[in-house]
């Protein structure tokens, strides 16, 4: 019994999906099914989204509509082509093209003595032969759209245009025809498989194995088994050991062993950055130096690489605006073509004195040839898929082709302050002790009262320390939020904390301890022993080395507004700003003041421009959502945010937001080029096989040539990313 379809959405694998028009039939076809409304099919990744249980009728209409396309599991890679399978396809598939290339030459080499009435035989069995070889599938597969309803595509305008040149004895066009459409098939599908291969090459992030160690229970001893498991069966807590040049497996903390990894598959970074104990690690980075072990802190589903891999397959099934007019254009455009040919072929002979039905017949097939709109068809989609994929390389994820052309149209860049301009990690940037004491004591003390604090200010007077504090000897420490830390350590009471700790307790301190270091955008922590003063730290979140010139970047693209929003106060915004030379900033805000100032910000904004918004943190969700952009720094970022988010910055470099940009208009500019020069293209062919001038073999060349040049441009936005270096900064 069939299961009802459900609201869920589940993942299969197209099998056999080979062209975008045959994509774009199946996705018609699934959303005419009933609760079938939101079904995607994506021919760049090849997924099919259809409602959990509606598997049977998706099945149904699949084989009702391309019989060849067969409905599987997402996992299932077995049952996918081999590469020995695709090798000896081409081979016959070149062969055939060999083959009849052979037979039209002889044929046209002894044309003069075939071309009688008593040589007439041989002459159809010699270009029949040929045609059949190169057109025996294209005959085929239009005679089975036509029985299933779908007269109007590209298989029927090369089938009625070439049984027409043999219905009116031009047999060498007619071979000819079918073989440099053959051909240029051929070269579209190695361009377009070598596209598909180029962003299937993500896959290679995801690790095959983990090498699981799994501790003895307790009292059994200390031995240790090491097993090589999937990554999806690894659960959170257990421990793996990831060894030189393997990947790591799963999101983990390190627990031993030093190392270094190369992140370049995720971030784009080629840096290697290193890995320590009690450092983060993300899974597909790949492990360069030596052995470590790591606590896992994410299930497979929820770690980097399966992430990035989701975005990805996702975003392709994401439709811009103008990839969707096209497949509409389509559409509509080949029935109105055939009509045109019938014209061009009846109607002059009947208006035309002398005018010879034949010739006029002739022109028409050429015009049929010319109009097949393989070329927009094919190469818009791809260009889009590029530009995901080239974005991706960079650590760049795009989650749809609809966000490329939104991109292209961003006047105004708003910025969350606290991890996004600024490393948001506090650090000590002076030590000055009061009279009696050293720096380093006052380090040490105040390293050993916020032993236990988790506030990132405390962590940031552990690390400058550099050494656990020695603290078997607190009693009785207290956190007061606003306030600071108190404790006693032997015999004396330790404090850490603000101005409002020091007045509160009536601790005397000077004014410059205070207000010039507040007043330059950092924080102070005094540090008092029994109502004394001992001295106090400067802490800094420091601007992030890349940020200046990120500003620079998007101005430098046209960019008119970069807006800092921040709920940091006022003398810190002030600091960054004036550092970064922004257009305007506001600070103190709440979640969802930050909201209310972007939707101010956007009502501003001119017909037709867009505003993005770049945050990292859990509170910035609802403000990606509302932006007509949303960039998340994905690789420190919460989880909400890049949910939320539109782009995701995996390297969480901020020139970032200028790479994407600058990689969206050019997607887009590719894009536009292809349907100028097919369109230019058709027409001028268009003109001058209706007077004429155009032989059907320079039409069905224009024609192939323009697809195989639209598909060669079209990759331009895969090879783009490799001419930027790290974070989209031009090398």
């Amino acid at each position: 019994m069939e299961t009802k379809p459900t609201g869920e959405m589940e993942k299969f694998r197209a099998q056999g999906l080979d062209c975008p028009h045959c994509a774009l039939e199946i996705e018609t076809a699934l959303r005419r099914i009933d609760g079938f409304s939101e079904a995607v099919v994506s021919f760049g990744t090849g997924a099919i989204l259809i409602p959990r249980g509606g598997r049977s009728a998706a099945r149904q209409a699949i084989a009702r509509i391309e019989p060849g396309v067969r409905l599987v599991e997402w996992g299932d890679t077995a049952r996918e082509a081999s590469p020995k399978g695709e090798a000896k396809s081409d081979s016959i598939r070149i062969a055939r093209m060999a083959l009849a290339a052979v037979l039209t030459i002889i044929g046209m080499v002894l044309e003069d003595r075939l071309h009688t009435a008593s040589t007439a035989v041989a002459e159809y069995a010699l270009f029949l032969t040929a045609y059949l070889l190169v057109g025996a599938s294209v005959l085929f597969n239009a005679a089975r759209n036509i029985l299933r309803g779908r007269v109007f595509d590209e298989l029927f305008l090369m089938s009625i245009a070439t049984l027409g040149a043999i219905a009116i004895r031009e047999l060498p066009e007619a071979v000819a025809v079918m073989f440099f459409y053959s051909l240029g098939e051929y070269i579209q599908d190695l361009a377009v498989g070598k596209s598909r291969r180029s962003i299937a090459a993500l896959m290679n992030l995801r690790p095959d194995f983990a090498r699981v160690v799994e501790q003895a229970h307790e009292g059994a001893g200390e031995r240790e088994l090491l097993e090589a498991v999937s990554p999806e069966s690894v659960r959170i807590g257990a421990i793996v050991e990831v060894r030189p040049g393997e990947r790591v497996p799963l999101d983990g903390e390190v627990i031993t062993g030093s190392s270094w990894m190369d992140t370049s598959a995720l971030t784009g970074e080629s840096v290697p950055r290193s890995a320590a104990p009690g450092e983060t690690v993300l899974a597909g980075f790949v492990n360069d130096a030596a052995t470590i072990r790591i606590r896992i802190t994410k299930v497979f589903a929820e770690s980097s690489v399966s992430r990035i891999l989701q975005l990805v397959e996702d975003a392709a099934a994401r439709k811009a605006a103008t990839e969707k007019l096209i497949s509409r254009f389509a559409a509509v455009y080949t029935p109105i073509v055939v009509a045109v040919a019938a014209l061009v072929a009846f109607l002059p002979p009947l208006i035309i004195p002398g005018a010879s039905l034949v010739d006029w017949v002739y022109r028409a097939l050429v015009v049929l040839v010319i109009s097949c709109p393989c070329a927009l068809v094919i190469s818009v989609p791809l260009g889009y898929f590029g530009g995901i994929g080239g974005a991706s390389r960079r650590g760049i994820l795009i989650k749809g082709a609809n966000f490329i052309d939104a991109l292209k149209d961003v006047s105004t860049v708003v910025v969350d302050k606290t991890g996004t301009l600024t490393r948001g990690m506090f650090q000590v940037t002076r030590k000055v002790a009061a009279p009696g004491f050293t720096p380093e004591e006052v380090l040490r003390l105040a390293a050993a009262v916020e032993a236990h604090s988790t506030h990132p200010i405390a962590r940031s007077i552990r690390e400058a320390y550099g050494s656990q504090p020695d603290t078997p000897a607190l009693i009785d420490p207290r956190e007061e939020k606003g306030f600071g830390v108190t404790a006693r350590i032997g015999d004396r009471r330790i404090m850490a904390g603000g101005a409002r700790l020091m007045r509160r307790e009536g601790i005397a301190f000077t004014p410059p301890m205070d207000d010039s270091a507040d007043s330059a955008g950092c924080s102070v922590v005094y540090v008092a022993v029994d109502r004394t003063l001992a001295g106090y730290l400067v802490i800094a979140d420091e601007v992030k080395r890349e940020a200046p010139r990120a500003v620079a970047d998007m101005r430098a693209l046209g960019v008119k507004r970069v807006v800092m929003l921040t709920g940091d106060n006022r003398n810190v915004a002030a600091r960054v700003a004036r550092d970064l030379a922004v257009d305007a900033w506001y600070a103190e805000l709440l979640p969802e003041e930050k909201v209310a100032k972007v939707e101010e910000l956007a009502a501003q904004l001119p017909r037709g421009e867009r505003l993005a918004f770049v945050g990292d943190g859990i509170n910035d969700a609802p403000v990606l959502m509302r932006a007509d952009i949303g960039f998340a720094m994905g690789a420190l970022g919460s989880d909400a945010a890049i949910e939320a988010a539109d782009v995701v910055l995996m390297d969480d470099r901020v020139d970032g937001i200028a790479a994407a940009i600058r990689l969206a208009r050019h997607t887009r500019s590719v894009v536009v080029q292809n349907i100028v020069f097919a369109l230019l293209v058709k027409l001028v062919f268009l003109g001058l096989g209706t007077v004429g001038i155009a032989e059907m073999w320079e039409a069905v060349i224009a024609d192939m040539g323009v697809s195989v040049a639209a598909v060669l441009n079209a990759t331009r936005t895969l090879r783009y990313s490799r001419r930027m270096g790290s974070g989209g900064v031009k090398s």
